[in-house]
């Protein structure tokens, strides 16, 4: 199944703030550039850490989401897995960097995991999983340089 145009579109463009992070790291100059020029928490681990937090709980709501589409106890379970990436940004990420990074990457797998329970219950469009794999392998790759 091909994914539509304007997710795919949209999600690519929601990988900028993690891609850029890496790019501030790799280029020091760039970095050194971007954070006086807009500010040193738009920049290297920082933008891809605050970033990283609201998309996990972004993620929570497009979960609560697909959870509307259910009746009886997959909808009850659904309410209450939705509300995990959420939780799990707001009680684990935090700290230093590399922990940080470490919580948000393990987040977005488990979001991945969340999604295939709900593509499986056709809670999720046909053409998510597609999708999700994508956005999140590019997601976690982008964290790898803070953690490592």
């Amino acid at each position: 199944m091909t994914i539509p145009r304007a997710p795919l579109l949209l999600g690519l463009a929601g990988l900028l703030p993690f891609l850029w992070g890496v790019a501030t790291m790799l280029l020091p100059d760039l970095g050194t550039w971007a954070a006086r020029a807009i500010g040193p928490r738009f920049v290297g681990p920082y933008v891809q850490l605050a970033y990283g937090t609201v998309i996990l709980s972004f993620m929570s709501g497009v979960l609560w989401g697909f959870a509307t589409r259910a009746t009886g106890a997959i909808a009850a379970s659904g309410y209450a897995l939705s509300t995990v990436p959420a939780l799990w940004a707001f009680f684990l990420v935090g700290g230093g960097p590399v922990s940080a990074a470490i919580y948000l990457a393990l987040g977005f797998a488990g979001i991945l995991a969340l999604d295939l329970l709900f593509w499986r219950q056709d809670l999720a469009p046909p053409w998510w999983m597609q999708l999700r794999l994508l956005l999140t392998a590019i997601v976690v790759l982008s964290l790898l340089p803070i953690i490592l």
